[in-house]
């Protein structure tokens, strides 16, 4: 088992691969940029990429899903509360300044429960809206491991002053799905270093009460 993250786009948006190495099989999470790289890792590692799936639907992070579909025949999962996203990708590209990548519709929903993942690294998802109604976090049980897309970061929480976001509800998913995971759970955020669920609850500003 190997688990790969690195920034991809002008964002540096964090993308990661899972792979069993054995099985040479992988899964993608948030190809935003740079397919051509994460293609070559792939490649380079003899693994079928079995599923591409995106923790929400801004262009950073959704901006290569379709490119590395094309690639591989890899499906592509994303909740179905974020398709509206894609809709606004000619907005998103132009509030970075960047040619609009072509997307399409997921093949399949990251509902709320769902197993998803390869069969020796599954993961849950828990749908966690309010940096985006679709913002979901993939929990990875044995690994004690949740990708948390831009849902909690080091030290902050993703903004909720673009479409479809929301304040209370963003604290509100992180306090209900997040913090019961369990303080040595690590967090692999959209952006930015990696933390713990344990950190987060004793020092994330957004997070104490009163």
């Amino acid at each position: 088992m190997r688990i790969e993250t690195f920034p991809v786009g002008p964002l540096e948006c964090n993308c990661t691969i899972l792979s069993d190495e054995a099985a040479g099989e992988a899964i993608v999470i948030d190809p935003g940029d740079d397919i051509a790289r994460i293609h070559r890792r792939l490649t380079e590692g003899g693994l079928k990429l079995k599923q591409i799936l995106i923790t929400h639907g801004h262009i950073d992070h959704v901006g290569g899903a379709l490119k590395l579909k094309r690639l591989t025949g890899a499906p592509i999962f994303m909740n179905e509360d974020d398709v509206f996203q894609l809709d606004m990708m000619d907005e998103q590209a132009e509030w970075l300044g960047v040619p609009t990548p072509e997307t399409a519709l997921p093949d399949e929903s990251l509902s709320d429960g769902r197993l998803v993942g390869l069969a020796s690294l599954p993961a849950r998802v828990l749908h966690t809206p309010g940096h985006t109604q679709g913002s979901v976090c993939l929990h990875f049980a044995p690994l004690k491991l949740v990708i948390a897309g831009d849902t909690l970061f080091r030290g902050s929480i993703g903004r909720t002053d673009l479409p479809g976001g929301d304040g209370a509800q963003i604290l509100d998913s992180i306090a209900r799905r997040l913090l019961p995971l369990g303080d040595e759970t690590k967090v692999l955020p959209g952006h930015g270093p990696a933390t713990t669920i344990g950190e987060e609850r004793l020092r994330n500003p957004f997070l104490q009460q009163g």
